[in-house]
C-alpha cells in the first residue's frame, strides 16, 4: 500500500510542478496528454490486471521525463542546455532521452502483456515482435508530430523539437530502437522473476 502512495505522491508532485507556468502551454498539453491517458488506464486496471513492480517504476520514470519535457519544452531543458555549452553539442539533446524511454518502457509493457496474455510464444519471436511494436509506436508518434505541425503552426516548432536537425525523425526512431533492445537485454531476467512472483500470488 505504501509503495502505491509513494508512486502517486511522486507523480502528483511532478505533475503539479510541470503545470505551473510551463514555457509553452499548448506544448505542455500535447506532451502531458499521454501521461494523463496512461494514469487513467493504470487506475482502471489496477485491481483486474495489476502489473509488476518493475513496470510501475518504469512507467513513473517515463511520466517524469514527459512532464519535464512538457514544462520546459524538449529543446529548452536547462540541464541539457548546460551540457550543450560544456560539451559543445549543437542542440539540446533532452528529446533523445525521451525517445530512448519511448522504446525502453513500451518494450517492457509489451513484454508483460505478451507473456501474461500468451500472445506470442518463443523468446526470439517474442523479442522480435516487441521490437517491431516499439518501432511502430515510434513511427506513429513521429506521424502525430507531423499532423500537429500541419494543424497548429504555433505549437509545431516546440512540439517537434527538431532544432534544425534534418535527420531528427530518423534519429528519434533509432533511439527508440536502442531503448527497446536495451530494455530486453538488461531487464528480461528481473522481469521474469517478478512475473513469476506476481502470478504465484494471484
Amino acid at each position: 500500500m505504501y509503495k502505491k502512495l509513494i508512486w502517486i505522491a511522486m507523480l502528483a508532485g511532478v505533475f503539479i510542478w510541470s503545470a505551473i507556468e510551463p514555457r509553452d502551454r499548448p506544448t505542455w498539453y500535447l506532451e502531458v496528454f499521454p501521461v494523463i491517458i496512461g494514469v487513467v488506464v493504470l487506475a482502471a486496471t489496477y485491481h483486474s490486471f495489476r502489473l509488476t513492480s518493475l513496470l510501475y517504476v518504469l512507467i513513473l520514470l517515463h511520466c517524469i521525463v514527459l512532464l519535464v519535457g512538457g514544462h520546459y519544452t524538449y529543446a529548452e531543458v536547462p540541464l541539457f542546455n548546460e551540457m550543450k555549452s560544456i560539451f559543445g553539442f549543437e542542440r539540446n539533446n533532452y528529446d533523445k532521452i525521451g525517445h530512448i524511454m519511448q522504446g525502453f518502457v513500451p518494450a517492457m509493457i509489451a513484454r508483460e502483456l505478451i507473456i501474461r496474455l500468451d500472445i506470442v510464444r518463443g523468446r526470439y519471436w517474442r523479442d522480435f515482435f516487441i521490437i517491431c511494436f516499439c518501432l511502430a509506436l515510434s513511427a506513429f508518434y513521429e506521424l502525430l508530430e507531423w499532423w500537429v505541425a500541419l494543424v497548429s503552426e504555433q505549437a509545431a516548432e516546440a512540439f517537434l523539437g527538431t532544432q534544425g536537425y534534418e535527420w531528427d525523425t530518423q534519429s528519434d526512431m533509432g533511439y527508440a530502437l536502442i531503448g527497446a533492445v536495451a530494455a530486453l537485454i538488461l531487464l528480461s531476467k528481473l522481469h521474469d522473476r517478478q512475473l513469476r512472483e506476481l502470478l504465484q500470488h494471484r
